[in-house]
């Protein structure tokens, strides 16, 4: 694509660019790839290609070994089988690209994008390291020669000012070359103007003799030049983007930016005549876009950009070059409109799975059209090549914050089982690396304080305790307010009451209280469930009363079923993990059969009466624990998932649970009363225990 904007009316007629054969022309071809390694965006530091390594395209997301001594014959300790004292041992790799842990899948879309210069969508949880991924691709995109871009004072319209490129570097000398050539046309304009007012007074005093006169012409010559010379400042060009010191692709991140930051915007003149303007083009300032020219363009949280930006986002996409005009309908700019400023980026959008919902179908067409959608994995298999991995993504936190203390053996092993936990699932680790990395910190902040040489297993721990989540320190004190009010029943038994458990934000568990009353229906009986029910949870009871309906011998069509979720708090309750409370609790009011309190469950249910796996059972059992509650019932589905903290293991009994039958059993107090009910259940769904007998061994849904 050409980006001629010139004509053949030169707005610097008699000023000539020192540069050869560098018209407007000129259109930039690929180079060759890789010779050089832009400074780490985070570090400032200049990196050099590992030795053995070309630095090309093609190593982006190569599996780079671990430099440590491995023991293969340990691989299965929490290191992985690295043989190392701290992190100290661990190299760090030089190449952002190579610091790259996990997301093999985006890593491989990246690779082809960044080959063919195709646009990418990167979608997932916060943290999960798309940001990362896309400085990456600026540094490892096809080598181009890069471009300076000028805008020049335009005589024959001065709210269209003209836009000149040239080759990086070239920018400078031209500026300076106008300004050079300026600064000479000044002093002869300044030598001249000083002879003439000289003669002037000199005329005044020796031939006329009249001093004031001559004073007052030479007032009007010095004004009178003065006034003319601000022509020649108009002829300087205005360096919009200057790639001087660039030698790879730039990356330009746009999160947040509004329409003059992303688009370019023209500045406002509080004097826009009498002399004492400014040149437009001097007034012109530049977007991500175009700085973004022939490199990468960011933009996290897509869906915040306004519509009108988004739509000039995809015109800029589209076009490959896009004009520079005021942003503000009140401001002198509007009515300024450069010719178009080139722009031909790779854009990289990112955002959460919201981000689909607001934002512009015809962008997202044009990035999929003409590029990738990519979704970040949240977690990856724990392996032993993993782990190392992880054990060098601490040594690289510590060298990129450069404060650190490098961190012990046992202060790793800690971390990376902290990051199984935060995995959520059994044999996995959390590639939610933003969230690790801040624990990191804190740990290493806590070592630094006490000047010690490395950071300890104890202060990683102390970490944990003191980086807690609001939403843990909220689950926390809502857990001490309950016990002080003894609203948490741990012991005994009560009829319709059953302790459910909850997870608040991601982390964080409570015991949420269910409780059930059946009274006689003043019309058709019905299901009444208060306590903020949003649509997944509401669903949830009308399965829960499928269930009711098919167990229950009485004729509950003349009652009404209450549920009430106690203290569910503002932001309500979401999801379907209550099932099973709430049919313990409406079996046990329809039965008046008490329920043991000093357990509690969690678990959803299927109208067959299966008991489905559901997420966060490592935290909700932490929160039964800290509550008091001697014991957990879990579906079996989950029991592997569970990664409680030592401290609780010997607190809590897990029980995990099939069938609704298999939690009454447990759940329910009074042997005959409960034998009988249990009995009912089983002979009344029967068939489908048979069916899920012979059908365990193909394994059992993923929570959702």
């Amino acid at each position: 694509m050409s980006n001629d904007t010139d004509t053949d009316d030169d707005p610097n007629e008699g000023v000539r660019d020192p540069i050869d054969d560098a018209t407007a022309d000129e259109v930039e071809a690929p180079g060759e790839s890789g010779d050089g390694v832009p400074d780490d965006p985070d570090t400032g530091d200049d990196p050099t290609v590992p030795e053995g390594s070309d630095g090309s395209i093609d190593d982006l997301g190569s599996e780079v070994e671990i430099q440590a001594d491995v023991n293969e014959d340990a691989e299965d300790d929490l290191l992985g089988g690295l043989e190392i004292q701290s992190t100290e041992d661990i190299e760090v790799p030089d190449r952002l690209v190579d610091q790259v842990i996990g997301q093999d899948h985006a890593r491989d879309v990246v690779k082809k994008a960044a080959k063919q210069r195709r646009h990418v969508m990167m979608i997932g949880s916060p943290g999960t390291g798309k940001s990362m991924l896309a400085k990456a691709m600026s540094q490892l995109l096809p080598k181009e020669e890069l471009q300076d871009v000028l805008v020049y004072h335009n005589p024959d319209d001065g709210n269209e000012p003209k836009v000149r490129t040239v080759p990086a570097g070239k920018g400078d000398q031209i500026v300076e070359a106008h300004k050079e050539e300026a600064r000479k046309r000044n002093q002869m304009r300044s030598f001249l103007m000083w002879i003439i007012i000289a003669i002037v007074i000199g005329y005044s005093l020796l031939i006329v003799q009249q001093p004031l006169l001559g004073i007052l012409a030479a007032g009007v010559i010095y004004l009178a030049f003065r006034y003319g010379s601000r022509g020649n400042d108009a002829m300087i060009p205005n360096l919009l983007v200057n790639h001087a010191d660039q030698k790879t692709a730039p990356f330009e991140d746009a999160t947040g930016a509004h329409a003059g930051a992303l688009l370019g915007d023209v500045r406002h003149d509080p004097f826009q005549s009498g002399g004492m303007e400014t040149p437009s083009h001097d007034r012109v300032e530049p977007g991500a876009i175009h700085k973004a020219n022939k490199g990468v363009l960011f933009v996290d949280e897509i869906n915040t950009l306004d519509i009108r930006s988004q739509q000039k986002l995809m015109t800029a996409i589209q076009e490959g070059k896009f004009s520079i005009t005021g942003q503000s309908e009140r401001s002198s700019g509007a009515m300024v409109q450069t010719e178009p400023v080139p722009c031909d980026f790779i854009m990289i959008a990112a955002g959460n799975l919201d981000a689909m919902e607001n934002m512009h179908p015809a962008l997202r067409s044009r990035i999929k059209g003409y590029g990738y959608e990519v979704y970040m994995d949240d977690t990856i298999d724990d392996t032993p090549e993993m782990r190392r991995k992880y054990a060098r993504f601490i040594a690289q936190e510590v060298e990129k914050d450069g404060r650190l203390p490098h961190f012990s053996a046992d202060a790793v092993q800690e971390l990376i089982l902290e990051a199984q936990r935060r995995a959520g699932r059994k044999e996995h680790l959390t590639l939610k690396l933003r969230d690790l990395g801040g624990l990191v910190r804190v740990a290493g902040d806590i070592a630094r304080a006490e000047d010690k040489e490395f950071t300890e297993r104890e202060d990683v721990l102390e970490a944990k305790r003191r980086s807690r989540s609001i939403e843990q320190q909220l689950a926390d004190n809502y857990i001490d307010r309950r016990k002080d009010y003894e609203l948490t029943v741990a012991s005994g038994d009560v009829v319709g009451r059953v302790n459910g458990l909850a997870v608040m934000g991601e982390d964080s568990g409570i015991v949420l209280p269910v409780m059930a009353e059946v009274t006689p229906s003043q019309g058709p009986g019905e299901v009444i469930a208060t306590g903020q029910l949003k649509e997944m949870a509401q669903e949830a009871v009308q399965n829960v009363s499928a269930i009711i309906k098919k167990f229950s011998d009485e004729d509950i069509t003349e009652r009404d079923v209450h549920i009430q979720f106690v203290q569910a708090g503002e932001g309500g309750v979401d999801g379907d993990s209550a099932s099973i409370t709430v049919a313990t609790a409406v079996i046990s009011a329809l039965e008046n059969v008490p329920v043991e309190q000093n357990l509690a469950m969690t678990g959803s249910l299927s109208v067959r009466g299966d008991v489905l796996p559901v997420g966060g059972v490592t935290h909700k059992i932490e929160a039964a624990a800290k509550s008091g509650l001697d014991t957990v019932i879990i579906p079996a589905a989950n029991e592997q998932d569970v990664m409680i903290e030592e401290e609780y293991e010997e607190m809590i009994e897990i029980i995990p649970v099939s069938h609704i039958s298999e939690v009454l059993e447990v759940a329910l107090a009074g042997e005959p009363e409960k034998d009988s009910l249990v009995d009912r259940l089983k002979n009344i769904t029967g068939k489908a225990l048979e069916q899920r007998e012979v059908g365990r061994s193909g394994g059992s849904p993923s929570p959702q």
